[in-house]
């Protein structure tokens, strides 16, 4: 059986691609491994209708929707292989299944490499947060940490002064004299010694314990994690990357194609941002996958 389009990856981008294509009345199967990558964070924020809801219970809804369109078929299986076809590209999943179909939209979003620090990863998504906007609001104020070191960390530190009372981490970065009063101005603390463990009844978070034995007091700590990733399809297919801040992106047009034709992407693996920018550039390459099919249909008539 073939597809006007596969989907690999059935979260936030995916699913609103596959819902502008289900409308368009076109055939969609979605790839889906079970794993978003915001599934440790307990509710989601900022998202307009729906502020405070478990992310888990957004997609749930988002997917019987979705399935309600006849043209659509889910897959729960993970995308391992992708290449192109005559007629377009096959997708090959872990399970054995093989699937034909003219375009290919990856949403499979990135992979979190977390700084190797003792008490971290078991609090990540509940006091250990990469987003203010998505999580900054309930951390209620007070003291909260920045864990530093990369190039956003001076202009982060400085946003997060609206959420509560600011430490800068520096872990070794080093600040101008610019950065310094920015952040004078803004009531950041800069702290130069090294976080070496958190503490607190995990997953809360009560203090960073620092290389010089003193402790932190903090509520939460924001972090910037390394990203990757999170599907080798990418690489497989030769699309092209490029250098974020914190890690790769894949490199696409306005109307969110990759590098390689016929295969466009969409979601975080693709812009830095949360769960109302992932659906926003869901839609947007729903829209312009389905314009590609037309103009090929078009072409195709006599």
């Amino acid at each position: 059986m073939s597809f006007d389009a596969v989907i690999v990856g059935g979260s936030f981008a995916g699913l609103s691609a596959a819902m502008m294509l289900a409308r368009a009345r076109r055939s969609v199967l979605v790839i889906d491994s079970g794993l978003p990558r915001n599934r440790y964070a307990a509710h989601s924020h900022g998202v307009l209708g729906l502020d405070g809801m478990a992310g888990g219970e957004l997609l749930r809804q988002a997917k019987a929707q979705l399935l309600d369109y006849p043209s659509v078929r889910w897959c729960s299986d993970t995308a391992i292989e992708a290449h192109p076809t005559v007629d377009g590209f096959a997708v090959h999943t872990a399970g054995g299944d093989t699937w034909a179909t003219r375009k290919l939209l990856l949403a499979t979003g990135i992979r979190d490499e977390l700084p190797p620090i003792p008490g971290l990863a078991e609090r990540w998504g509940h006091s250990v947060l990469h987003c203010p906007y998505c999580h900054g609001y309930e951390i209620g104020g007070g003291e909260i940490g920045l864990l530093g070191g990369h190039a956003l960390s001076a202009m982060m530190a400085g946003l997060l002064a609206d959420w509560g009372q600011v430490t800068l981490f520096a872990h070794g970065m080093t600040l101008d004299d610019d950065q310094l009063a920015t952040l004078q101005r803004r009531g950041v603390r800069i702290e130069s010694a090294e976080v070496v463990a958190l503490e607190g009844d995990a997953p809360d978070l009560s203090a960073a314990l620092l290389a010089d034995g003193r402790r932190i007091d903090l509520r939460a700590l924001f972090v910037a994690s390394r990203q990757h990733m999170a599907s080798p399809l990418v690489e497989q297919l030769g699309c092209a990357l490029d250098e974020s801040p914190v890690g790769v992106l894949v490199r696409v047009d306005a109307q969110k194609q990759t590098t390689v034709p016929g295969v466009y992407a969409a979601g975080d693996a693709t812009v830095m941002g949360n769960i109302t920018l992932a659906s926003a550039e869901g839609v947007r390459a729903g829209v312009s996958l389905h314009h590609a099919l037309v103009a090929e249909d078009s072409a195709l008539t006599p």
